[in-house]
């Protein structure tokens, strides 16, 4: 398939040819699903963490003798039925990460490539970097495409440090290597801008198969 390819100032200069695998293929919800859940719990701290009858910071005696007193027995107030007691399966430090199929990974790369073109909101831009690495040129360059400051992703042909830099104070504006997309930022980024050599690469890294 052919698109646009804008300037700098969003105005066409030219199309590019888009492989149809990558970026004009049905749109697989499912593996979108997964690859995003994957992303969220690779995110997670899995800090949380409870004391358990054995921890809390409670003497061992009894709070009052076993018979006689019409209460229920108890044997100490560590037990989780008393205020400050421990906790019932509360949670403990875990790790929350696990690996995704790489197939499922990269349908839902290339599902949401295709999604972002059917939705008309990916756009590929002539290549740029901002050489000064200064966030004020950057960002007059973005604000072509995108008016109201919405959420934007970038996608870059290489690790580029200065546009990296210039991205930085931007905060609308997330940037991603071709080859290391997220799943989360591309589903919920309203404008999707795609440098020239970046679109190039992605019909290579993602069009095998």
């Amino acid at each position: 398939m052919e698109t646009k390819v804008f300037s700098i100032e969003g105005k066409e200069v030219r199309t590019i040819e888009l492989n149809d695998l990558v970026f004009n293929r049905e749109v697989s919800d499912g593996s979108i699903y997964y690859a995003v859940n994957n992303e969220l719990a690779n995110r997670r701290v899995g800090t949380a963490c409870t004391k358990g009858r054995a921890e809390v910071n409670y003497s061992n005696t009894k709070p009052y003798k076993q018979k006689g007193t019409g209460n229920a027995r108890a044997g100490d107030k560590k037990s989780p039925v008393w205020v400050g007691g421990g906790t019932v399966f509360g949670p403990k430090p875990r790790d929350y990460s696990y690996v995704l199929p790489k197939k499922v990974k990269r349908l839902a790369m290339k599902s949401l490539l295709s999604l972002g073109i059917q939705e008309e909101r990916l756009v590929v831009v002539e290549d740029f970097s901002p050489e000064s690495g200064k966030t004020r040129d950057l960002a007059s360059i973005v604000e072509n495409f995108v008016k109201d400051r919405t959420r934007t992703i970038l996608i870059l042909k290489d690790d580029d440090v200065m546009m990296r830099r210039a991205a930085k104070n931007i905060p609308y504006l997330h940037v991603l290597s071709y080859n290391r997309l997220s799943a989360k930022e591309l589903l919920y980024g309203r404008k999707v801008l795609v440098l020239e050599t970046a679109a190039k690469n992605l019909n290579d890294f993602y069009g095998d198969k």
